[in-house]
């Protein structure tokens, strides 16, 4: 296992604050939003100094129903290739739902979206691994996610599910304890016990991160200081196993460098006080209940979402219900076995019927918690809001205070097909199509945006029909 020690999440905004702070051992940056043949000058000279830089990626969607796309593969290994890293990561979570194998829209999250802890999704996640290991020229680790709704009918805790998830394809962990601590607030799940189910030994590096609480529900926001309650989570696992890396992240309204270097103070002091233990003093205890958790002696329960697609208001259009999982077997497959017949598209159609009601406004699916999804469809066009602004900051420059609920406002009837590059040039047509903005000045200059970068004029009626159709289509 790569010994990586203490760094922290390198962003452009940050970059220079990155460069001078003392005592970085390595940096993780979005694999995303660098490329392979034009890496930024700032990763290079990090490089140069013998700083370690690994890729983490948020796009693969391991957790989907499909299998993953080749070409993301191929761009993320690229990537690491390009930076030297020993490893690159990735989350447990799907992110786009829908297409082929449930004959509907595809759609796009923009988040990261927890996996139904089931023998069906653990099966497919294990598969997608594979072969992802498979196509990547480096190891790859998977990241705990953090999340505000729970699956209905789930069978397993999220410990035993990861413990499953190793020792099926030997895939390393990256434990975000930060992720863990929103779930023990918003699924009133304990991390202490999810440590002690998952195997320690497999950790890679450990995500320290900030969040806020609102209205008795946490959000892992990344823009906010590190809480003692996420320290202690860090402290819990210190004390089980000496961590390889612990890195911190933030990813909005970042401090000032002296801030920074402060919570990385108090992230080593966490891991001192902790008196850091071989695993084979506390990390034992925890590797016994891994092997002991390797046979299912717990039958294979029917997750009602993904048996059938109902929902409150009907089942899910285009989509065929599907008969209820077989029983499990009494031991668990081979580390190289296939699904179960039907798995995937049963999540499929789970994962479909969940993400178009956090998008699309459809019917909530059978057994979620409606004010739950409801908090979380407002995060989901929150942060799209966000990232839009980022990735097209003259669009809030040009429509000013009245981009965001704006923008809100398109999202609710405009699920994203598409990356957040297309999303601005869908947002700025949709504006342009309804005369807006009102003030002239205002709708030349956005129409100059729009026509800069999509090489078009503006849709004509019968286009403005076909596409008004389209919508409407994905929203049934």
């Amino acid at each position: 296992m790569t010994e990586l020690g203490i760094g922290i999440g390198w962003r452009p905004e940050i970059a220079d604050a990155v460069e001078g702070l003392s005592g970085i051992d390595w940096v993780e940056v979005v694999a995303e939003n660098i490329c392979a043949d034009h890496l930024p000058d700032s990763l290079t000279r990090l490089r140069e100094r013998g700083v370690t830089v690994v890729p983490h990626g948020v796009s693969l969607g391991l957790g989907g129903a499909d299998r993953p796309d080749p070409a993301r593969l191929a761009a993320l290994g690229e990537k690491a290739v390009a930076l030297g890293a020993p490893l690159v990561t990735e989350h447990i979570a799907f992110v786009r739902a829908g297409g082929p194998l449930t004959a509907t829209p595809q759609l796009e999250a923009g988040h990261l979206l927890p996996v139904p802890r089931t023998w069906d999704a653990l099966d497919v996640l294990c598969e997608n691994v594979r072969i992802a290991q498979d196509a990547l020229p480096v190891p790859l680790a998977l990241e705990n996610i953090a999340a505000l709704v729970s699956w209905p009918g789930e069978e397993m805790s999220e410990g035993r599910f990861l413990a499953e998830l190793v020792e099926r394809t030997g895939v390393r962990l990256l434990i975000d304890v930060a992720n863990l601590h929103t779930n023990h607030v918003n699924r009133g799940e304990d991390p202490a016990r999810a440590l002690s189910e998952l195997p320690v030994e497999a950790i890679a590096y450990v995500h320290v991160a900030g969040g806020v609480e609102r209205d008795g529900v946490w959000h892992d926001t990344h823009a906010h200081p590190v809480p003692g309650a996420v320290l202690d989570v860090l402290a819990d696992l210190a004390a089980r196993v000496a961590p390889p890396g612990v890195l911190l992240e933030r990813d909005d309204d970042f401090p000032p460098a002296e801030e920074l270097a402060g919570e990385l103070r108090a992230i080593r002091g966490t891991i001192t006080a902790a008196g850091t233990r071989s695993p084979g003093a506390e990390g034992g205890g925890a590797a016994h209940q891994h092997g002991a958790l390797s046979s299912r002696t717990t039958s294979r329960a029917t997750l009602l979402i993904g048996a059938g697609a109902r929902v409150s208001g009907g089942p899910m259009p285009g989509v065929t219900p599907v008969a209820p999982a077989a029983p499990a077997p009494e031991t668990a497959p081979a580390p190289g076995a296939a699904p179960a017949p039907g798995a995937r598209q049963r999540v499929a159609v789970a994962q479909a019927a969940l993400l178009s009601a956090l998008v699309a406004g459809t019917p909530v699916p059978e057994g979620f918690d409606s004010r739950r999804l409801g908090v979380q469809s407002r995060a989901l066009a929150a942060k799209r809001a966000g990232v839009v602004a980022k990735v097209a900051p003259e669009l809030p420059e040009i429509l000013g205070e009245a981009y965001r609920p704006a923008f809100l406002a398109y999202a609710r009837s405009r699920p994203m097909t598409g990356g957040y590059r297309r999303d601005a040039l869908d947002f700025a047509e949709h504006l342009l199509v309804a005369g807006r903005p009102e003030d002239p000045a205002a709708r030349r200059r956005l129409t100059e945006w729009w026509q800069d970068r999509s090489g078009s004029r503006p849709p004509g009626r019968a286009t403005r029909f076909v596409r008004a159709a389209r919508h409407a289509l994905v929203r049934k």
